[in-house]
């Protein structure tokens, strides 16, 4: 079953490489929608696919990439989007 995930994750995640690595982890776990900064600091997914793939990319959030410093992640489902790759937003 697929399923949709917003993913905001708080800490020293922008200017790490997070959301490159971020979009790495989605190719690799075959799921679709996007990455981006927000002006707070934090990082923000939006990331559907089978559930089992979505939990995967919630728990590699709570570490990253080498040299972020991930303080929360916060989950929620919500409705389906029509991304059909994963990408990085500006």
């Amino acid at each position: 079953m697929l399923k949709h995930f917003n993913v905001r994750i708080s800490g020293k995640v922008q200017g790490v490489f997070y959301r490159a690595a971020a979009q790495q982890e989605a190719f690799r776990l075959g799921l679709r929608g996007f990455v981006r900064n927000e002006p707070n600091g934090d990082v923000y997914i939006e990331a559907e696919g089978p559930s089992e793939q979505l939990t995967a990319l919630v728990s590699w959030c709570h570490t990253g990439p080498p040299n972020a410093i991930v303080l929360e992640v916060h989950v929620v489902e919500a409705e389906q989007g029509l991304y059909t790759v994963f990408e990085i937003r500006r």
